[in-house]
């Protein structure tokens, strides 16, 4: 089953509210912003990490950018590391790669949450593929994963 369909019916499962729209075929969340037109700040970007044989997500959104060190910190796991693209590729088969929504709960995989991301009222991701994103309430979003928070990120430079 493609990703967006068993995205689609766990949230309509959930009784959440939420919309999928198409866009431009965007490779970047920050393009993905561009091509939706919304704010950095509320898409959401997956980074797969790596923690011994163990996976999680780190969420965060467009206008940040992955610290290593502070999710070390933050999770209390001082080996993590990125996983490959191919991991991801393996991981995710349903998935176009680098576009998986950050439900880590549809994959069993724990979620971690920079605390910034949750500072806006909707928030929108990747649905499996590089031309749709799904918008929806953080607040649904953060109810249905249950994700961990933490500061994982800094601002983007430049």
């Amino acid at each position: 089953m493609a990703m967006m369909e068993r995205l689609k019916q766990f949230l309509d499962a959930s009784q959440v509210r939420y919309q999928v729209h198409t866009h431009s075929r965007a490779n970047t969340a920050t393009a993905v912003a561009a091509a939706d037109r919304i704010p950095l700040s509320e898409m959401a970007k997956v980074v797969l990490i790596r923690a011994g044989r163990q996976y999680m997500m780190a969420v965060l959104p467009a206008s940040r950018r992955l610290d290593l060190a502070q999710m070390r910190t933050a999770t209390e796991e001082p080996d993590l590391e990125l996983a490959s693209e191919s991991e991801v590729g393996q991981l995710f088969p349903d998935c176009e790669t680098g576009a998986m929504p950050p439900f880590g709960n549809l994959f069993g995989l724990a979620v971690w949450v920079e605390d910034s991301l949750g500072r806006e009222t909707e928030t929108v991701f990747n649905a499996g593929n590089h031309r749709q994103t799904v918008h929806m309430a953080f607040s649904d979003f953060a109810r249905l994963v249950k994700p961990s928070f933490g500061a994982l990120a800094r601002p983007l430079e430049g």
